[in-house]
């Protein structure tokens, strides 16, 4: 908590709180049954927590990113495939309390931001992850409607959500060609592929969602025609912090998990913790997590002020952070020797929940390319 204000640090407090006592004591059994949490997401709902940074005129907590970054930290460190969810659907209120118009705002946000509905984010397709702007599901204008054909991939959420959040192509191809519409669940033509195995993420359902001959009202379109691809990426710039800060929760966890057993285990007659070898490495994982969190916390900061050079500093901290995290929570798993590969241990959950970091929201040889092409232009 060092720099955060009192009101940022009750922020934090209460995560924590609600992370450890409504979270981590479930993490286990839903990653083993493949429960999708509403009860527990609806309840951090009723702490601010389903619409963080939405304005407050629609049900909205009117937070900053830099709030959000830190409560998502928090959450994580209790559940951190459920707080990934969780920051999937702000994404979507969000993108809906920017982009949409008056009406729109006043009819998906408040009920979104309660959790009484949740949301998914539809941008990904089977032939299109990492090269978004050649997507292929289309919208044809009919009068007043679009009709939707196409499908998408790795949807979080997916046929267990109600309010679908979707880029679409309504003109030529690249990214001016892309729009953004919001369906509901239960549309004619709106359909669902089967419950995807995945090794982490198992507290959130992933689906193949799927339109055929799908007709969404023109009131649907957020934005105008043609700002979809816009509206994606300055939401996945958001979503990088987030996702980020999921890792550095996970991360945290892992440290307080790896200290305890090195403190608890004994081997050749004398705690793990004794041994210089592991001592540096615990120094090492700690010193990582603060830079990783330093970072992702400046990110969200140019993100909020509209810094003009936001969206690569949001790209450097999911890089770093997600990369740095990772190697943190494996390392934590190794100093646990043959228990962290056991499912009674919770470390091993935190590295097959945040592996997939490294890959969504942008992969991280995405997140590369970006930051060299800002060095070179």
């Amino acid at each position: 908590s060092a720099g955060l204000t009192e009101e940022q640090k009750e922020f934090q407090k209460v995560a924590f709180d609600f992370a450890s006592k409504e979270l981590a004591p479930h993490m286990a059994e839903w990653d083993e049954k493949e429960i999708f949490p509403v009860e527990a997401m609806r309840k951090a709902a009723q702490l601010g927590f389903g619409g963080i940074y939405v304005k407050p005129d629609v049900g909205g907590s009117g937070l900053s990113r830099l709030d959000t970054s830190i409560i998502f930290e928090a959450l994580s460190t209790g559940c951190t495939s459920t707080t990934a969810y969780l920051s999937i659907h702000n994404m979507c209120v969000w993108m809906i309390d920017t982009f949409g118009n008056e009406e729109q705002r006043h009819r998906f946000c408040p009920s979104l931001c309660s959790m009484e509905k949740l949301a998914s984010y539809c941008l990904t397709e089977p032939g299109s992850g990492s090269d978004a702007a050649s997507l292929l599901t289309s919208a044809k204008r009919k009068g007043d409607t679009y009709v939707l054909n196409g499908s998408k991939a790795f949807i979080s959420g997916g046929g267990d959500t109600d309010v679908y959040v979707v880029m679409c192509r309504t003109g030529g191809p690249g990214p001016k060609g892309i729009s953004c519409l919001v369906l509901e669940k239960g549309t004619p033509g709106l359909s669902f592929g089967k419950k995807e195995k995945k090794v982490g993420w198992n507290s959130q359902p992933t689906r193949a969602v799927i339109f055929e001959d799908c007709v969404v009202p023109v009131s649907n379109l957020l934005g105008a025609e043609g700002e979809g691809f816009n509206i994606a990426m300055k939401g996945l710039n958001g979503g990088r912090i987030n996702i980020a800060s999921c890792s550095l929760g996970a991360a945290h966890a892992s440290v307080l998990l790896a200290q305890e057993h090195l403190t608890v285990r004994k081997q050749f007659g004398e705690p793990l913790a004794n041994n210089q070898y592991l001592q540096f490495r615990l120094a090492e994982m700690a010193t990582r997590l603060v830079a990783a969190r330093l970072m992702v916390r400046n990110a969200a900061r140019a993100l909020q002020e509209g810094q003009k050079d936001a969206a690569v500093l949001c790209s450097m901290a999911k890089l770093f952070a997600t990369d740095e995290c990772f190697a943190i929570c494996n390392q934590a798993l190794q100093m646990h020797g043959g228990y962290g590969y056991l499912k009674d241990y919770a470390v091993q959950q935190f590295v097959r929940d945040i592996r997939v970091h490294q890959i969504l929201e942008g992969t991280n040889e995405v997140m590369r390319m970006i930051v060299a092409r800002n060095l070179l232009q």
